[in-house]
């Protein structure tokens, strides 16, 4: 059978126009709705570089032999077939929102970034017509490709609050298109902060002007010292208002790696105390993955935290005098390893090319708040499962979170557990400021 032929199509690669009528057309019979104009309606080199997101596949924009910007066919194609072999269930939702309390994050850039979010603004724009799309602050109303208006079902009961569902399979699919975009934005992010050597210095300074110092002058490179303790229980609240605190953290080197400049004060924010000076790498490592207030992403950089370097670790966090008396961790990071390693047997596994694989992204969840630890209960999932998203496997409260830690930290690390325990008291205050909100109420609940 010989192939229809595309207008617009020239050795391999597809015209924008030519690729969203072609696009419309390889996704017509599909129980996932397609929004038109997916290629046409974003502008190449945007935050996301030259792709487009098609479901959970990412397609590449290239620059034509005549300058003008396309796609190649072979990759749409490939999007249409994942595409169309999504199946839905019209009856299985998912509640996307409204979410009372959720904390606000750093936008990171992006067209799926937080794209619950997204949709509860369009859909609370006083002029917002229904469930028609529209453009908001310049991003494209559909997400990923998806029409999502289409397939929005929204519930109101007795009077109270409405709320918004989506089919568990379109959340699915957002779910991970998000995630992939994510790790999309990162790995540009850091190419752009990779220095090209390859190209030429833009030097501020008018040319001819030579800033190198004069032949003899005495230049003396003032290298970071080690850190040794000198923050040791400070608070933080104190420290950061004193008049040239950067610059003096800046005269250390980074108390976890050892191997850069410290930039900021990692501190604990449960007690309040100020851990060491970090880098700002080592400081985004650290930070827990949070999703909302009361809900974490056990993503892969827990290997560090919890295998690889986790004595470093452990006895970063236990600069805190509150967690090191109390033998424990800040909530969010509990919460992580109990995901990460107290449910490690839990979860299940897919066999793959190279041997069996764990499935899907480790979630974990709490209600509660550890200054009441008999109401605070630790619910571990996992998403992404093709067997099951969202499937639970365990629910931890916290006093056994606290002992299975205790337990594994002695084991862990004997010298970091050895300078633990109730017998340094009287340093801590009266009252914790915790700022991990309690989260006992369902309007944090993640669905």
């Amino acid at each position: 059978m010989s192939e229809r032929v595309v207008p617009g199509r020239e050795g391999g690669l597809v015209a924008l126009a030519a690729a969203d009528s072609m696009w419309t057309a390889l996704t017509a019979g599909s129980a996932m709705p397609a929004s038109s104009a997916v290629f046409t309606g974003c502008s190449p080199g945007a935050r996301l570089g030259r792709q487009v997101m098609l479901g959970t596949c990412v397609v590449e924009l290239v620059r034509a032999g005549d300058g003008r910007w396309s796609v190649p066919e072979t990759e749409v194609r490939r999007a249409a077939v994942a595409w169309n072999a999504v199946e839905i269930d019209a009856l299985d939702l998912v509640r996307i929102g409204p979410f009372r309390g959720a904390p606000e994050r750093e936008r990171t850039g992006g067209t799926l970034q937080r794209w619950r979010e997204s949709i509860s603004r369009q859909l609370h724009q006083p002029d917002h017509p229904g469930r028609s799309g529209r453009r908001e602050s310049g991003l494209r109303s559909h997400l990923a490709g998806i029409d999502w208006q289409r397939l929005l079902v929204e519930q109101c009961r007795d009077g109270a609050e409405r709320s918004w569902w989506l089919p568990r399979a379109v959340v699915r699919q957002l779910d991970a298109a998000e995630h992939r975009e994510t790790r999309l934005l990162h790995t540009l992010q850091a190419q752009a902060s990779t220095p090209d050597t390859d190209q030429p210095s833009h030097d501020p300074k008018p040319r001819g002007v030579d800033s190198r110092p004069p032949a003899g002058a005495d230049t003396p490179t003032v290298l970071p010292r080690p850190y040794t303790g000198e923050l040791k229980g400070q608070l933080y609240s104190v420290l950061s208002r004193k008049p040239g605190m950067s610059r003096t953290v800046a005269g250390w080197m980074c108390a976890v790696c050892a191997t850069a400049s410290a930039a900021v004060l990692d501190h604990c924010h449960e007690h309040g105390y100020v851990r060491a000076p970090v880098c700002l790498s080592c400081n985004t490592l650290e930070r827990p993955d949070h999703l909302y207030g009361n809900d974490i992403r056990v993503a892969g950089r827990y290997l560090r935290l919890f295998e690889t370097d986790k004595v470093d670790w452990l006895r970063h966090w236990h600069r805190c005098p509150g967690c090191r008396t109390r033998t424990t961790l800040p909530l969010p990071h509990l919460a992580a390893w109990t995901a990460h390693t107290a449910s490690r047997a839990l979860r299940p596994t897919h066999s793959g090319a190279r041997g069996r694989k764990p499935c899907g992204v480790l979630r974990v969840s709490w209600t509660g708040s550890q200054n009441a630890p008999r109401s605070c209960l630790l619910t571990v999932s996992v998403d992404f499962c093709p067997f099951g998203e969202h499937r639970v496997l365990a629910r931890v409260s916290y006093r056994e979170a606290v002992d299975g830690f205790r337990a594994w930290l002695a084991e862990i690390a004997p010298n970091v557990a050895a300078e633990a325990g109730p017998d340094s008291l009287d340093g801590l205050p009266v009252q914790s400021r915790p700022v991990i909100a309690d989260a006992s109420g369902e309007g944090l609940a993640l669905f």
